[in-house]
């Protein structure tokens, strides 16, 4: 009985030592157009480099502000499903996923991962829902965003009742505790002196224990207040200002986060991810132009492409084929099913629930050439149904204008506005106005909107913040 216990947990060891790393590194509203190899006039070698050493994604698709694509990220579902379709505002309570989600690093735990956030995590601020609650054996960073850096410079921060901002770190187990003040001081050097230093240290001290890893990097920039740090400042190789600045210094981080890697000779079993979160182009005029490259819309102006599509690239040195560069549809909620599939743990994907994510491991792994995705629905900040995308075309039900129109609500026109992608990816030419043979493009909407409505029958979706405890 003995042998044959130590025989499992053997077996169990060595399975969890052949398991690749994870290397997953999220920046914060970059859009589409910023980095060379997505057409951007900033040299960013390093994240050029990365991009050529596997698959470039052009057609990766995000949701509508930070917390619901963090949220996809991390459950594999629309967080429409999760009662996170929008970024929780200061005093309207509970806000976040719900403690029942299955999250990615707790599928990584469950099969032998040591797991760590350093950065933004923004899906929930309340004991319960934190970093170290869901999965994370450690984290170190902030529970919401990086606006919060300037609130105590308003004068009267202090009468609205609100805690000053802090800086967190908690451990698997154990409570959160505040470790520094999160302010206008730090902001500007929180990337450099923090967030990369312990994400380097952290790959450095897990290879030397040979035990696979998960590290997610929740990159501050370019979230505003955006504040450049001194090494960097005015240094752009293109000198574009403070944002070209701000994605030169960003390209440099990720060279220091490659360089660890490849220093420790863990290269050819560490899997990187690199993406945005959603996109900004110019959103907020003070913190610079940015770019959604060749999309309409941005931040507030959705849901055109300019602000759901963004740039992600994946490397495995060996195994995810190098140079590829496809547009392919693949989206946020994908990355769950996908890294388990890599790994060899579907087994660990939930069956109790919907999983919006597909599973396209086998593309990543170089078996195929599709992602096995061909539609993808976008939801509003109100739960509400914005658009499908089906192949090639874009299908509009509602929309916000722009270019900025975070104050204005959502419109609905009195037909679906449809747009070719394949020829218009500006979307300027809506076909229902030039050409009325579109509307066969209907039918497979209705079908994708059906399945969805359908799932709710079974499993209604969870409200902001409610104790779910599962269906």
């Amino acid at each position: 009985m003995i042998t044959s216990v130590l025989l499992v947990l053997i077996s169990s060891f060595v399975s969890a030592q052949d398991k690749p790393n994870i290397v997953y590194i999220l920046v914060d509203n970059v859009g589409y157009g910023n980095f060379g190899t997505y057409g951007g006039t900033v040299d960013t070698p390093n994240i050029d480099k990365l991009a050529k050493s596997g698959i470039q994604f052009n057609n990766y698709n995000v949701e509508a502000q930070c917390t619901p694509t963090r949220s996809a990220i991390m459950t594999g579902r629309h967080p429409v499903r999760s009662g996170t379709t929008s970024v929780p505002l200061p005093g309207t309570g509970l806000g976040g996923m719900s403690p029942w989600e299955y999250t990615l690093p707790e599928l990584l735990s469950d099969v032998g991962y040591a797991t760590a956030l350093f950065g933004k995590w923004h899906l929930g601020d309340q004991e319960g829902r934190l970093p170290n609650n869901q999965g994370f054996d450690e984290w170190w960073g902030i529970k919401n965003s990086w606006d919060e850096a300037g609130y105590t410079t308003w004068p009267l921060f202090k009468e609205s009742g609100m805690e000053t901002p802090m800086i967190w770190e908690g451990k698997k187990g154990q409570k959160s505790k505040a470790v520094m003040p999160l302010n206008l001081k730090i902001r500007p050097i929180v990337d450099r002196d923090y967030i990369i230093p312990k994400t380097v240290n952290y790959i450095k001290n897990n290879a030397k224990k040979k035990t696979p890893f998960f590290v997610y990097v929740g990159y501050s920039e370019a979230h505003p207040p955006i504040i450049i740090n001194e090494d960097f400042s005015g240094k752009s190789t293109k000198r574009g200002g403070k944002w070209a600045d701000m994605i030169a210094e960003m390209d440099f981080h990720v060279g220091e986060i490659i360089d660890a890697v490849k220093d420790t000779g863990i290269e050819n079993n560490t899997i990187f991810i690199f993406c945005s979160d959603n996109a900004n182009g110019g959103f907020v005029p003070q913190d610079g132009p940015g770019s959604n490259g060749p999309f309409r819309g941005d931040f507030a102006n959705v849901p055109f492409e300019g602000s759901m599509r963004v740039p992600a690239i994946i490397s495995w040195p060996g195994k995810v084929p190098a140079g590829i560069v496809t547009q392919e549809i693949f989206a946020a909620v994908d990355w769950l099913p996908t890294i388990a599939g890599m790994i060899g743990e579907q087994k660990h994907i939930p069956t109790d629930r919907p999983i919006d994510g597909i599973d396209a491991s086998a593309m990543m792994l170089g078996k195929s050439n599709i992602t096995g995705r061909d539609n993808y629905m976008f939801f509003g900040t109100d739960g509400g149904l914005l658009s499908v995308k089906w192949k090639v075309y874009k299908t509009i039900f509602r929309y916000t204008e722009g270019p900025v129109s975070a104050e204005k609500s959502y419109i609905k026109p009195s037909f679906p506005m449809i747009y070719d992608l394949s020829s218009d990816p500006h979307e300027d030419n809506n076909l229902m106005t030039s050409d009325l043979t579109v509307g066969w493009i209907f039918a497979p909407n209705v079908k994708i909107i059906g399945a969805y409505e359908h799932s709710l029958k079974e499993f209604p979706n969870i409200k902001v913040g409610q104790d779910f405890k599962g269906y």
